[in-house]
């Protein structure tokens, strides 16, 4: 099934709603104060997290997380994602790539390593120092589903005009920079 994203969204700036983005964050962080943007920034900074979230929310409903992940958290599953990307690799790896505590991935390590999903073993190298695997049942779920995933990303992406689909590989570089951005103005609140 294809992704019917064009089709639905709705830029925030055509919607009645009048847009408060900032005013939402200090509510919810009323001691954090952000470096000065502009009003330009603050609207392409709402799109860009309302399109995110669209294609994010869209790509989910159209390849369903398969019934045996279902018992998953979300941070769960991003850990079991990236283990299958990056197999052997460490919990301060991981921790650092997935933006979280090292001692928030050591529990979800030590939850997926409990139910059997995730193995753990000791770096020969330096015996401190753990490297993670997926199970082989864990990794062929993980495969299936995140193929289904890509398969209907590429399909709706192949539903673009080719100058559309070039520049978004083209903004992909740009995006990666972002977080590590975002990651860095964070570390100083």
């Amino acid at each position: 099934m294809l992704i019917p994203f064009a089709e639905t969204y709705v830029p925030r700036a055509a919607r009645s709603q009048p847009d408060q983005p900032l005013a939402l964050f200090q509510s919810y962080y009323p001691g954090v104060s952000l470096p000065a943007t502009t009003t330009g920034e603050r609207r392409a900074a709402d799109e860009l997290l309302a399109v995110l979230a669209s294609i994010r929310r869209t790509g989910r409903r159209y390849s369903a997380r398969p019934v045996e992940l279902s018992s998953l958290t979300g941070s769960q599953l991003e850990l079991a994602r990236l283990v299958r990307r990056q197999p052997g690799i460490s919990i301060a790896s991981a921790a650092e790539e997935l933006r979280l505590a090292p001692n928030t991935v050591s529990t979800l390590v030590g939850e997926l390593t409990a139910a059997g999903l995730l193995l753990r073993s000791v770096d020969p190298s330096d015996r401190r120092v753990a490297r993670l695997a997926l199970s082989p049942s864990l990794e062929r779920k993980i495969d299936a589903w995140r193929d289904r995933r890509a398969t209907a990303l590429g399909a709706a992406l192949q539903r673009l005009p080719n100058d559309e689909q070039r520049r978004i590989e083209l903004v992909l570089p740009a995006l990666a920079r972002l977080a590590s951005e975002l990651d860095a103005v964070g570390a100083t609140q």
